[in-house]
């Protein structure tokens, strides 16, 4: 029997249902954001949705005008991605109403990021909400919802210490690299990517005291501007086989739909470096590094699942910090969940 009631719900995967190499085949590029995009706005029982896209999950939420239009929406998500629907049996989460605001206030605090209590996410969420709403994929409860989301999550971060601590992707990486060499003043780094993520990386290294950076962008003039904030030098992409060379660490962060840094490029800057060992950080999703370039000697990969690992060392001493957390954000559930409810029955 089909329902017509109204509901709120969220479709997606994360690192908690999908390893690295499933996540990659979900991600949405731009091109695929907006074929997904389109297919929905065709689909009849879709009032709202939204994308959030991160390199740990690819999620869809949304308002339905009843709940059998979801299936039809899991299997758009697979043929966009590529993927076989029964590939995604497991591994794309579903829920409903309540549990949805739950889920995403979890989301942009931090609480449900593989590297529990990180700094990007927010911004993450902030920029697909704002990406869906210039498109008109929004309404009054996606905006509603989203709104309290980031009040919620701004809470969060101003009245608890769950953000204390070596938790973003950058400064985990950084922290590894502080671990391999101890003083990172002699050591040569390279950030691949002019991103957000690629800044970071940069400040982090800098705060560590690394002071040979260089920066390789796609374009320069992003590398020369954020190796000028670090004192660094600039290349290009083009440049890549010789940088590639002189680097002792290498922390690649780029938006590249394929591979950045394949196994031949690094097997051949591996016969200029005398047996010099060569550690690889790869931060993207897709990944930008081969992951068979770690089978090569003297080659050192570590990937995001890598490096949440490592983060999982420092949550032990946050526990309480983020049980306190889950109940704050419960309890602005539970208050907004009445209003969304009351605005899900309106025409």
């Amino acid at each position: 029997m089909e329902t017509t009631t109204p509901l709120l719900f969220f479709i997606g995967a994360s690192h908690h249902t999908a390893p690295l190499a499933v996540r990659e085949r979900l991600a949405l590029d731009a091109t695929r954001a907006a074929a997904l995009g389109a297919r929905l706005q065709a689909t009849p029982g879709v009032r709202e949705f939204a994308f959030v896209n991160t390199c740990n999950r690819v999620e869809l939420y949304g308002v339905a005008s009843h709940a059998d239009t979801l299936a039809g929406l899991r299997l758009a998500v697979a043929e966009t991605t590529g993927c076989a629907p029964a590939e995604l049996d497991g591994v794309l989460q579903q829920r409903h109403n309540h549990d949805v605001i739950a889920h995403l206030f979890a989301v942009a605090s931090g609480l449900d990021s593989q590297i529990v209590g990180e700094t990007e996410i927010l911004g993450q969420v902030k920029g697909a909400y704002d990406a869906a709403l210039a498109r008109k994929w929004t309404g009054p409860v996606l905006n509603r919802v989203f709104q309290k989301t980031f009040q919620a999550a701004k809470h969060i971060r101003t009245h608890t210490r769950i953000g204390e601590g070596q938790i973003s992707i950058a400064s985990v990486a950084v922290d590894l690299a502080g671990k391999i060499y101890g003083d990172l003043a002699p050591v040569s780094v390279l950030v691949v990517g002019a991103g957000d993520i690629g800044l970071k990386t940069v400040q982090a290294f800098q705060s560590r005291g690394a002071k040979a950076i260089t920066v390789a962008s796609r374009t320069l003039s992003k590398a020369e501007e954020m190796a000028a904030t670090a004192g660094g030098w600039a290349a290009s992409m083009a440049d890549l086989p010789e940088v590639l060379a002189a680097a002792d660490i290498v922390a690649s962060s780029t938006s590249a739909p394929g591979l950045v840094l394949t196994r031949e490029l690094v097997a051949a800057a591996m016969k200029k470096r005398a047996a010099r060992p060569l550690f690889l950080i790869d931060l993207a999703l897709p990944r930008d590094i081969d992951p068979t370039a770690a089978e090569l000697a003297n080659v050192f990969l570590y990937n995001l699942d890598d490096l949440a690992k490592i983060a999982e060392q420092n949550l032990a001493q946050r526990e309480a910090e983020v049980s306190r957390c889950h109940a704050i954000l419960a309890e602005r559930t539970a208050a907004l969940w009445p209003q969304v409810a009351q605005s899900l029955t309106r025409p």
